[in-house]
């Protein structure tokens, strides 16, 4: 699993065509020549169909979008560790805003990843300051802290909402957790300020995903932390 210590930027291609099948591939080759270009993490966060395609052809953590508990075997339409695994996927996001998880299902998940490989990213997604602290006592690799109805706005999380960022960095920092920003994130500024709040990275998706050119913004957004 990736440094956890350094600053990362995550990116959500979600089920939009653009990061779909070819254009997931695209679009994965584009954050691995920013990345080591610039010399930065970037993570690809997506579907369980183009993980395998994908990490043929790039040398990059690549994570599913979504992860069950089911173990292989009698579980059709499930996704299960051992299928992300083999397919080359090396974490995984749960929670999100669009993928909601009951809270036992959410435990039952990271368990699985922790019992069965240690090195498998986890990050979990919270909406609210109260769900984030609930969060903290499952214990994933990170807590992102989305606001949804930033998400996929022109109104960044950093800006409108820095002393609940704040917050939500202090109570994970109590379990050691590194807290990731997202909703609205669409700036260099906006880069620079979840950084200057004490968060070890952002979790982005229409912004970069959308973008007529990728590459370009993406350059752009990574020149946050270099200012």
């Amino acid at each position: 699993m990736k440094d956890k210590t350094v600053f990362s930027f995550f990116i959500n291609f979600k089920t939009y065509p653009k990061g779909t099948g070819k254009w997931a591939v695209k679009l994965a080759k584009v954050c691995a020549e920013v990345g080591f270009s610039e010399k930065v993490t970037i993570v690809p966060i997506v579907q369980a169909v183009d993980i395998f395609p994908i990490t043929q052809v790039v040398d990059i953590d690549c994570w599913v979008q979504h992860l069950d508990w089911q173990k292989p075997g009698r579980a059709t339409g499930w996704i299960n560790l051992e299928a992300a695994i083999c397919a080359g996927a090396s974490g995984t996001l749960l929670n999100h805003s669009e993928r909601h998880l009951a809270p036992g299902t959410i435990k039952q998940t990271l368990k699985r990843v922790r019992d069965i490989d240690k090195g498998f990213g986890t990050m979990v997604c919270g909406g609210t300051l109260g769900q984030v602290e609930k969060l903290t006592f499952t214990k994933p690799d990170y807590i992102a802290y989305e606001v949804k109805e930033l998400i996929a706005g022109q109104v960044s999380i950093t800006n409108c909402r820095p002393k609940s960022v704040k917050k939500a960095i202090l109570l994970t920092r109590k379990r050691k957790i590194p807290l990731i920003v997202g909703a609205g994130i669409n700036s260099a500024e906006d880069v620079l300020l979840a950084k200057k709040l004490g968060a070890l990275g952002v979790l982005i998706s229409s912004a970069v995903v959308l973008a007529n050119n990728p590459k370009k913004k993406l350059l752009e957004l990574v020149g946050g932390i270099k200012k």
